[in-house]
């Protein structure tokens, strides 16, 4: 049976949370396989909003098993916290289950994380100083702390007071700070976490595995996005794994065979959250409309994000990194007031035009987008049901995006609660689908870009 992927295609909150939860109705497991809590997903069911950071968006599905995978990095405190809350909802937590060979955040990775966006000044990378980058420069460094480590007290205190010295060198020498204390780290990860995260830690790749064997439907969701991706992304301004296709097998434990579909989202226009390129950004009055209407504020830090015109060209990139199979278009009803809506279809640099994004960070900080332009519908969309129902001119809009992509648009959100979603009818009638544009044609939307 098919393992699915959730990935956004853009520099992160594109809606994820929602997607998935959308579609966990017909799944058996959610495995989250990447990211920390420094992403939050909002889902809206029935008015009332949930923040998620950690837990997968399955968890309000009773039918369903959530599962924070080996490719998380997992800050207990705030893992208990957010069980509570949903406990607190009427949900029911006792189905999270979490990798034992998942990473812990521990407390100097926040310290030190902050510490060096601080050092950083200017030239700071807009991390969410909550530890995330550390423990994965842990992980790679080889000194990190499992979660499996806290089923094992002498283990545990064993690997902290090595790693701490060290931290604690760096903490002192270089930032001025004072020591860390192992023995209160050690009290407060094995006295007051383990004994309410034990029952939880499991083999995660064991319970993937047999999850497939018995039949069983698996979603796949990673935090942030394409183009935040340690290797793939807008470097250095990006995260610290890899929320690809590609990292949902490394961060889970699948193999690539086992992965049939990979859904695509993306929002109607284009946000980001801190420093970095963004060819398509705007400003001011217009800017500004977009992040009232979008409510364009991270739910879990509450920063403002950077709002853009839909740039194609990052989603043919993002399309043929994660081979998507399909796209998932979100907050079109954001665009409802707008008389005029702009597309990205080129990047212009140096008098060549680039229908990819050029590999080289001098030439991407100095492209100029090339526009084309479309009607607005001047509609709300909020209130409809059904794909049908869509204005003419919003359906454009869908289909010039579908052909700049080269990827078919299989639902479209019209609003952020849960139900506020339509799907074109027609999906999967050969007869009447339009013809598709490779993702691979480089130089085509030079032209189209001149077209009327």
């Amino acid at each position: 049976m098919p393992a699915t992927v959730v990935v956004g295609t853009q520099w992160g909150d594109e809606g994820k949370g929602k997607l998935t939860d959308l579609l966990a109705r017909d799944m058996d497991m959610v495995v989250r396989y990447q990211g920390g809590h420094n992403a939050g997903h909002r889902i809206v069911v029935d008015g009332e909003a949930f923040a998620l950071q950690l837990v997968p968006s399955g968890v309000l599905y009773s039918h369903i098993t959530p599962v924070i995978g080996n490719g998380v990095v997992v800050d207990p405190a705030v893992l208990l916290s957010e069980l509570d809350t949903l406990s607190g909802k009427g949900i029911d937590v006792s189905r999270v289950v979490v990798s034992g060979n998942a990473h812990l955040i521990m407390p100097y990775h926040q310290e030190l994380d902050r510490l060096t966006e601080r050092f950083l000044g200017k030239n700071a990378l807009g991390t969410t100083k909550r530890g995330i980058g550390p423990a994965y420069a842990d992980k790679s460094s080889r000194v990190g702390l499992r979660v499996q480590d806290l089923l094992d007290a002498k283990i545990f205190r064993e690997k902290l007071d090595v790693v701490l010295k060290e931290k604690n060198l760096i903490l002192n020498k270089i930032y001025n700070r004072p020591s860390l204390s192992a023995k209160d780290i050690s009290a407060t990860y094995l006295d007051e976490y383990t004994p309410r995260l034990a029952p939880m830690i499991k083999d995660t790749v064991a319970i993937v595995h047999d999850a497939l064997d018995r039949g069983e439907r698996i979603l796949l969701e990673g935090a942030q996005a394409t183009f935040l991706d340690l290797d793939h992304g807008t470097y250095p301004f990006v995260t610290s794994s890899n929320p690809v296709a590609g990292g949902a097998c490394t961060g889970s434990g699948l193999g690539p065979r086992d992965l049939t579909g990979i859904v695509g989202i993306a929002k109607a226009y284009v946000t980001r959250v801190g420093a970095g390129p963004f060819p398509t950004e705007l400003d001011g009055e217009l800017g500004q409309l977009l992040v009232d209407r979008g409510h364009e504020y991270g739910t879990n830090t509450g920063r403002r994000r950077r709002v853009g015109w839909f740039d194609a060209v990052m989603a043919r990139q993002a399309a043929r990194l994660n081979s998507l199979s399909e796209i998932a278009l979100t907050k079109l009803d954001v665009l409802d007031t707008l008389d005029e809506i702009k597309v990205c279809v080129a990047y212009e640099a140096g008098g060549v035009l680039y229908d990819y994004p050029p590999y080289h960070q001098s030439i991407l900080h100095d492209v100029t987008p090339v526009y084309e332009s479309l009607p607005g519908w001047g509609c709300d969309l909020t209130s409809l049901t059904s794909y049908e129902q869509l204005p003419d001119k919003a359906k454009s809009y869908i289909a010039f995006l579908e052909e700049a992509i080269g990827v078919s648009i299989s639902v479209v959100g019209v609003g952020p609660g849960r139900e506020q979603f339509v799907r074109p009818s027609w999906r999967g009638a050969s007869s009447s689908e339009p013809e598709r544009v490779s993702t691979h044609s480089r130089g085509r939307w030079a032209k189209v870009a001149r077209c009327s």
